[in-house]
């Protein structure tokens, strides 16, 4: 039996039993929670040089886990709302290690709880990209090499999906369809789904990237994006692939990318380049899947030209059929 000292045989029964089972969490916010600990214990190697089934609970106390978190902040450059929901993930297995072990826990679930959220001040304070920036960055990536058309169809689709890291990086051979109008159906929060028209030009990029890849129907669970050690891409990987890019437009381009971007800015620069199009804020929270329109309300906020707009509108809130920008938005963003 392994020594109770030890934090890993806790955590993998957190992860076995605990999460899928007594709390019943779907399998992403189960994937986001493992994502948070592949980080920590990341960072407890490059720091302390310990592997995974080497750490016990007390090479988690005495400031680590707030060293952590700032590390995520500082050097990952994650949001203060990414830090608190690692923070959670954390917080949640500490209350579950001090069931299954009292005496190894205690202090580690002490120190978590003095921790405090740490304010998020705006959530727009998540950068976009301007619409210049965008059609730098993806143009970047090379066609001619086998990685980079897979990286010009990745950056691509991020924006004109809306998709989060993991909504991307779970995406199917199955979760497209090809019609007259290509769309893409997205896996997200609480095991819920929804379906996004992708435009033209982006359609014409994954077309092309699955036939060369000979993803086809008949291969409806296989992984719309590998890496070159999994078949299904890593958040970490997409992230690596995410900051490649901008570094390289930073270096070419040194007037713009004034910030830290994530495979998250993606999403807030579709949402924005839609408001800024005159897209109805209703249409803007079906295409990102929000449960409540104050959540879109975010974009809005971010620019007091635009809540004014809405404010002398008519009917600012009336929804409209297509749940799509015009075609247009993308036209000069997607040009090979």
């Amino acid at each position: 039996m392994a020594d109770k000292s030890y934090f890993l045989p806790v955590l993998s029964e957190f992860f076995s039993v605990y999460l899928p089972k007594t709390k019943g969490l779907s399998a992403n916010t189960i994937r986001a929670y493992k994502y948070a600990f592949r980080l920590l214990l990341k960072y407890v190697h490059d720091k302390h040089g310990l592997l995974p089934e080497k750490i016990e609970f007390r090479h988690l106390e005495n400031g680590t886990v707030e060293a952590w978190l700032d590390w995520i902040c500082t050097e990952r450059s994650c949001s203060a709302q990414t830090r608190n929901h690692r923070l959670s993930a954390l917080a949640s297995f500490a209350r579950f290690a001090l069931r299954r072990n009292f005496n190894g826990a205690l202090t580690l679930c002490s120190d978590i709880d003095r921790l405090p959220k740490k304010k998020c001040v705006g959530r727009l304070e998540a950068v976009h990209f301007s619409k210049e920036e965008m059609s730098v960055l993806l143009r970047l990536p090379d066609s001619r090499s086998k990685a980079g058309k897979r990286d010009k169809v990745i950056l691509s689709t991020l924006y004109a999906s809306g998709a989060r890291a993991q909504e991307l990086c779970d995406l199917t051979v199955g979760d497209l369809r090809f019609g007259s109008a290509v769309t893409m159906t997205l896996h997200g929060k609480g095991n819920k789904t929804r379906t996004v028209v992708i435009p033209e030009q982006c359609a014409l990029l994954l077309k092309s990237y699955m036939e060369q890849n000979r993803l086809n129907g008949y291969d409806a669970q296989r992984h719309l994006f590998s890496s070159r050690t999994h078949e299904h891409m890593t958040i970490s990987c997409l992230e690596a692939v995410v900051k490649k890019y901008v570094r390289m437009a930073k270096t070419l381009h040194p007037g713009l990318f004034h910030a830290h971007y994530t495979p998250h800015s993606f999403r807030h620069s579709i949402a924005m380049h839609m408001l800024e199009s005159s897209i109805p804020l209703p249409v803007i929270k079906t295409f990102l899947g929000h449960v409540s329109i104050t959540t879109t309300m975010i974009y809005a906020s971010a620019n007091f030209e635009m809540v004014n707009k809405y404010l002398r509108d008519k009917n600012p809130y009336a929804v409209q059929d297509s749940t799509m920008p015009p075609n247009d938005l993308f036209l000069p963003l997607f040009l090979l």
